[in-house]
């Protein structure tokens, strides 16, 4: 099973960060991702441009949705990471993420990633059907 581990940060955390060597925390970041790697559960990962003005945000409460340009929200709405994991179980996953090298004032959200059997009962629709398919084009990418 997949996991989407979301990592979020505060405010404080981010003051924090910037005590820190930058050097270190890649290096930190890279033995972590390097240690996912050898055990084979890392599928992807990548961290997000702190740039705001490269951001936007879509929303869809009306009839048109509207795009705002950042900065936007707060800094705990902020998702500045991710890791996308294939382990065995839950437990797994939970030790992966408590291995993650953050400090105080971070969060990792980590959220099951849906497959097949999610849906199951609509094996017969024509796009489930064709998700197979678009999965290994994907992968051939």
């Amino acid at each position: 099973m997949k996991f989407m581990l979301i990592m979020r940060g505060t405010d404080e955390a981010y003051a924090a960060y910037k005590q820190i060597p930058f050097e270190q925390i890649i290096n930190e970041m890279g033995a972590y991702n390097e240690s996912m790697m050898s055990a084979g559960v890392l599928v992807a990962g990548d961290g997000l441009a702190e740039d705001m003005s490269q951001n936007f945000v879509v929303t869809f409460d009306g009839d048109e949705p509207v795009v705002t340009d950042g900065p936007y929200g707060e800094t705990h709405e902020l998702f500045n990471g991710f890791w996308i994991i294939e382990v065995s179980t839950k437990e797994e996953a939970v030790e992966w993420a408590r291995r993650a090298p953050l400090i105080a004032g971070n969060t990792l959200e980590v959220r099951r990633v849906t497959d097949e059997t999610d849906f199951a009962a609509f094996a017969d629709n024509e796009y489930i059907q064709k998700e197979e398919g678009w999965r290994e084009e994907q992968s051939s990418r």
